[in-house]
């Protein structure tokens, strides 16, 4: 059996002025000896992941395993806070990603350079089983080298869909926002289906949003409570702040 817990819940929005969000799912499985980290987030999130990863009894130097889902900033920056950790991603990402140029756009140039150097990186082939219980599958579309990963062994299976599908409205509608590819993001956004439908009860944990389950007519359905917020200074004093409740739309 493994253990699984949610760090760090993924939020399905973007900025309307200043780019994207990046609030990603970051999730902690652990047993039969690993203690893995299904992707490690942006640099924002540190403070809070380091806080979940406390409140989780885990430490940092504790981590033997960080498996990343894609190479975009906000899900792979983190992996040097674990220096004990090996490091899994997909060929194809990789392959892809060293080649990638400085842009404007959302891969860490320096980041995935230092990565493609790492003495304990793995790359992943399609349906490669290389953790316990763990199996990876390729989803291209958003990036051309998108892995899910599938864990079997519990009582029931678990899919981490990563950006290959985001969110719920994603899943549902069968179209993908920020994809390099939409036809090749329709056929992965097919084979997450099937990945989930494949056992009742199998829980999929997406790159940006709740987890969630198949209700009995077999539309997804959340399991927890969003919450997100923001505080800001819009007053002439540093002790008042403003929040705005970003869990839920406000009509």
């Amino acid at each position: 059996m493994v253990r699984l817990d949610v760090l760090i819940q993924g939020y399905p929005g973007k900025s309307l002025c200043h780019g994207g969000l990046g609030w990603s799912t970051i999730a902690l499985l652990r047993g039969e000896g690993r203690t893995i980290l299904i992707d490690v987030g942006a640099f924002a999130v540190r403070p809070e992941f380091g806080r979940q990863l406390a409140a989780a009894g885990c430490d940092p130097t504790d981590v033997t395993d960080v498996v990343l889902t894609h190479a975009h900033w906000d899900h792979a920056v983190n992996y040097p806070l674990f220096p004990n950790a090996e490091i899994w991603i997909g060929r194809a990402e990789m392959d892809w990603a060293t080649r990638v140029p400085p842009g404007f756009n959302p891969l860490p140039e320096l980041y995935v350079r230092d990565l493609a150097r790492h003495p304990r990186l793995h790359l992943l082939e399609d349906g490669e089983a290389f953790l316990p219980g763990l199996t990876a599958h390729l989803c291209p579309g958003h990036t051309p080298g998108c892995l899910v990963y599938r864990l079997t062994g519990n009582a029931v299976p678990v899919v981490f869909s990563g950006d290959a599908a985001k969110n719920r409205a994603e899943l549902l509608s069968m179209a993908t926002d920020m994809t390099m590819d939409a036809g090749a993001s329709r056929a992965s956004l097919e084979r997450i289906w099937a990945l989930w439908r494949a056992v009742p009860g199998t829980l999929l944990i997406p790159g940006h949003d709740l987890t969630m389950r198949l209700d009995a007519a077999g539309r997804p359905e959340y399991i927890g409570q969003r919450r997100a917020g923001i505080a800001a200074w819009f007053a002439e004093d540093l002790a008042v702040m403003e929040e705005f409740d970003l869990s839920a739309p406000r009509f």
